[in-house]
């Protein structure tokens, strides 16, 4: 019994109802029209005052209601709104932008036609019957105090057990009103979703945002990880070996502390160079994203300076590259100096070899290494962004460690997919 009163009037049941009204005022200007339209075609002056003339208006202005929403493509979103908040259908199950394409827009005014013709039938008796049955409820009470001077009945329902149930008749008239309203907003909740649901070029659409919006969370991800995360890693190496040595080489922690200075306050250069990209795109003003040309030797500078032994071949011009390859690559040595910082330990060799060969730019940076380095919880980022980076400039990229050293060896075209 509780379930099928919370189907005829529980919270959900009175929102679909209400909807179901929406439609039904939506539904007026549209019968107003068919009133022009029925009143010279049938030569009556009096439409409103007339049952079936009402209903042959309203059954003009509903064609006329599809030709408005294949008209003012909005239409979708707003009834899509309206459904998702009244009618409980999942956001996700609905469109959210207009409709554009043929079969989207013959959807979309199916169920705007059905919208305001069931909407308009339910509004009509939502009127009609509540007094109606108001009035059933009432009679026995209204022939006892007036009689038939107040109440005159036809013969054949001047009974007295008629009066007794006229007030069962006016609930019963008032659960079937209640019925008809819930079982209509069932049934245009059941179609919402295949009327107003995306269309395969609305979810190619959303896929496609979907996807530069991942490719942005990506791109912020590497360039984050491999400025700032080296930047901390040559800054913790630094000031673990200036703490080492404060008492028996001061010249030593000063040269640290001016490298832990100077990559500091190129990080945060390189913090608003990268959010500034991201927000802002390569507008003019952008501060430059650091390239093999213009950073690599600051790059060996600030790394030397933290007591790891770098040995760099170099054996190509980088200003000669084209500027993606010469800004990717720089993130690509940055991030495999990062790991040689993080995984090699103190003052040991790294040798760096950037040189070309059969068209291609080939990045490989060596270092010694006890164990193979195991990825912390989380971590692991910076070989997926190197493996991103070689992916999306057309090249490849492999990491291991064999025999005690470790290997980062990457192949890019020189003349590739940008």
């Amino acid at each position: 019994m509780s379930t099928y009163l919370r189907f005829l009037f529980g919270r959900r049941a009175r929102r679909r109802w209400l909807h179901l009204i929406i439609g039904g005022a939506l539904a007026m200007p549209y019968v107003f029209v068919g009133q022009l339209v029925v009143g010279p075609a049938t030569d009556s002056r009096y439409v409103f005052n007339d049952l079936p003339l009402q209903l042959l208006s309203f059954a003009v202005g509903l064609p006329l209601a599809s030709v408005t929403s294949v008209l003012f493509p909005l239409t979708r979103p707003l009834e899509a709104g309206a459904v998702w908040w009244l009618c409980g259908i999942d956001r996700d199950r609905l469109a959210r932008g207009p409709a554009r394409t043929r079969a989207a827009k013959g959807r979309t005014a199916a169920w705007f036609t059905l919208h305001l013709g069931l909407g308009g039938i339910i509004s009509g008796m939502s009127l009609a019957v509540p007094p109606f049955a108001g009035f059933l409820a009432a009679l026995p009470l209204l022939v006892w105090l007036g009689g038939d001077e107040l109440v005159e009945l036809p013969d054949a329902l001047d009974h007295t057990w008629v009066l007794a149930l006229a007030p069962v008749a006016g609930v019963a008239t008032l659960l079937a009103l209640a019925a008809c309203a819930a079982v209509a907003g069932t049934f245009l909740a059941r179609w919402a979703p295949a009327l107003l649901g995306p269309t395969p070029e609305d979810r190619l659409a959303a896929a496609e945002a979907r996807a530069a919006d991942l490719a942005v969370r990506n791109r912020l991800a590497r360039e984050l990880h491999d400025s700032v995360g080296h930047a901390l890693s040559a800054v913790t190496l630094q000031a673990s070996a200036a703490r080492r040595v404060l008492d028996s080489d001061p010249e030593f922690v000063r040269e640290a502390l001016a490298a832990i200075e100077e990559t500091t306050r190129r990080t945060v250069g390189e913090l608003d160079a990268v959010l500034g990209v991201l927000r802002d795109g390569d507008a003019p003003g952008t501060a430059p994203a650091p390239t093999l040309a213009a950073d690599l030797d600051g790059l060996l500078r600030r790394t030397r300076a933290g007591g790891l032994r770098v040995t760099a071949t170099v054996g190509i011009d980088p200003e000669a590259l084209p500027p993606v390859l010469a800004r990717e690559a720089y993130r690509i040595v940055q991030e495999g100096l990062s790991n040689a910082l993080k995984h090699a330990g103190e003052r040991v060799t790294v040798r760096l070899r950037i040189e070309v060969a059969d068209g291609h730019l080939e990045i490989t940076v060596e270092n010694p290494v006890a164990d193979t380095p195991e990825c912390r919880p989380g971590g692991g980022h910076g070989l997926r962004g190197i493996a991103d980076r070689a992916r999306l400039l057309g090249g490849t990229a492999q990491a291991g460690a064999a025999r005690g050293m470790w290997r980062l060896y990457v192949r890019l075209p020189v003349k590739g997919p940008a």
